[in-house]
């Protein structure tokens, strides 16, 4: 080899051994080092920022602790897709007995307590009842669709109670109270007449379930603010409610916004009503990309509640003028209650297209329009359609309700009522047939009809493909440890190329970047003296 090429390759290896060099060396920074206190005090005009915190102070890892929290829920996002309560993510419609409201089984506390509450996305606060002083009956024999007796709660024997003072920033009546230490109560009145639940908050578990295959994973217990429920009053001492209920409202003390808040699931979730009283329920499920969707309107700037602002009516094919109108999307009213104007344009145009002689009252039911069923043929009911922006719209699947006598079907009533004032209720018996879409973070309402099987079984019920989501999806911190699996940074997965380059692999060893240069240059004189 000449001496030119001797030099070349030499310079060479020179230049390779700095750009390892260049490359793999850097140095690190904390981020309360007196290094970055001097370059943050150096790149600002104002200084230092206020509170700089002292080194192994309380503060110090307070700020550290929330920066962890935030990076993580950045680089993470949701944790999982969906969540339902731990005994299952079925709902029930248990009858007149218990107001035609739909139910579910959740588990709550250490050991667990289950409690069968009623879902209402018109209010915010999951409360049961605790520590009675006036409850409704709890013995199953006192209901007619009961097995088992429902239980009370009692914070005293739950190992993860803890009761939330005045001072805590969800506690409205701190400023009655006569201490910060003082246990925090609450009042919440409902729309309904003398109805009522008071009481204390306290912090628990609530158990949920995200319906994966690995059990061990699948079980979450998530820090919840309840209410213990000691005082109840009006409809939740006859038979409605009488084992709870469970706020689904926008609220920052709803089960919801605790849930979103700590990175478990999106802040979305969906009911589901089949006609034969059945359904579901998941917290997270932002819906399936085909769904009609409208936003949520706000009232008095502020959007506190689930109102939507419907357009018009139509009834049949006839769609009518002064028929808009805004209205609650409510799952804990059991019928659909529209403003004086509307209701009455609504009902007549339904009653003149019924093509029925006349109207006729059944003892007992509110309706105003009401027919009888001949022996000869069932009359063609009209369909209802909800008109909202942007051409979407929303087809009652079922505007009327069955009435049954000794001799079976009846007759049947047009299931509206008038509101009281000029807001609607879009209750629970309009959303039958649809899966239910409650986009918080996008303030939207979301439908589709859906026959409400379990999302979390063979994805039986239509949804939205998870974005780079494996066909059995884990989330990210558990892909790291799957049993069986590899480590693959989240970040990282599903990179490599889909097809194996044609070319040999080339791989380097890492023991290669710790030679150091006189050893480079005596590798490249032994390979010269090699090939002279």
């Amino acid at each position: 080899m000449s001496l030119r090429n001797l030099i070349l390759l030499l310079v060479m290896v020179i230049a390779v051994h700095q750009a390892v060099s260049i490359t793999f060396t850097s140095r690190l920074l904390h981020r309360f080092s007196e290094d970055m206190k001097a370059l943050r005090v150096s790149g600002s005009t104002t200084g230092i920022r206020a509170s700089w915190p002292e080194k192994w102070s309380m503060e110090y890892y307070q700020e550290l602790v929330s920066g962890d929290f935030q990076r993580q829920k950045m680089k993470l996002g949701s944790r999982f897709q969906w969540l339902f309560p731990s005994e299952g993510s079925k709902t029930i419609e248990l009858g007149n007995d218990f107001g035609w409201l739909h139910y579910t089984w959740i588990d709550i506390g250490t050991p667990s307590v289950s409690f069968l509450v009623a879902l209402d996305a018109g209010s915010d606060l999951l409360w049961v009842p605790c520590d009675c002083i006036q409850c409704a009956p709890l013995s199953a024999s006192y209901y007619g669709s009961l097995d088992k007796d429902l239980n009370e709660y009692r914070p005293s024997k739950s190992s993860t109670s803890k009761h939330i003072s005045c001072s805590h920033n969800l506690c409205d009546s701190g400023q009655s109270c006569q201490s910060p230490k003082q246990s925090c109560t609450y009042v919440i009145d409902y729309t309904t007449e003398n109805t009522s639940s008071s009481g204390l908050l306290i912090q628990d578990v609530l158990h949920l379930s995200s319906g994966c295959e690995n059990s061990s994973n699948c079980t979450i217990q998530a820090p919840v603010i309840l209410g213990c429920g000691m005082k109840q009053s009006g409809g939740y001492l006859s038979g409605v409610a009488p084992d709870g209920l469970f706020g689904l409202g926008l609220g920052e003390i709803s089960v919801l916004s605790s849930l979103a808040k700590e990175g478990l699931v999106p802040n979305s979730f969906s009911l589901c009503f089949n006609e034969d009283g059945s359904g579901r329920i998941f917290f997270g499920d932002e819906g399936p990309a085909s769904q009609q969707m409208t936003s949520f309107v706000p009232l008095d700037e502020k959007y506190e509640a689930y109102i939507v602002g419907v357009e018009a009516c139509c009834i049949g094919n006839s769609c009518l003028k002064q028929t808009s109108f805004k209205a609650l999307i409510d799952s804990g009213t059991s019928f659909t209650y529209l403003p004086e104007e509307a209701y009455e344009n609504i009902v007549m145009e339904f009653d003149k297209r019924l093509n029925v002689t006349s109207t006729v009252s059944f003892k007992g039911y509110p309706w105003k329009y009401c027919y009888k069923i001949s022996t000869d043929a069932m009359p063609k009911v009209p369909s209802v359609t909800l008109l909202f922006p942007l051409n979407n719209s929303f087809v009652v699947h079922d505007p009327i309700f069955p009435i049954y006598g000794d001799q079976g079907l009846a007759g049947f009533c047009f299931s509206v009522l008038p509101a009281d004032g000029d807001i609607g209720i879009l209750g629970q018996n309009y959303m039958t047939g649809y899966r239910m879409v409650f986009d918080r973070d996008n303030l939207k309402l979301g439908w589709s009809r859906a026959n409400c099987q379990d999302l979390s079984n063979d994805m039986e019920m239509p949804i939205a493909p998870a974005k780079e989501t494996p066909p059995n999806p884990l989330p990210a911190n558990e892909q790291q440890s799957a049993p069986g699996g590899h480590a693959v940074a989240p970040a990282i997965a599903g990179r490599a190329p889909s097809k194996p380059s044609a070319a040999a692999p080339c791989i380097i060893p890492s023991s290669f970047y710790s030679i150091r240069l006189p050893h480079l240059i005596l590798l490249v004189l032994c390979l010269v003296s090699t090939c002279v």
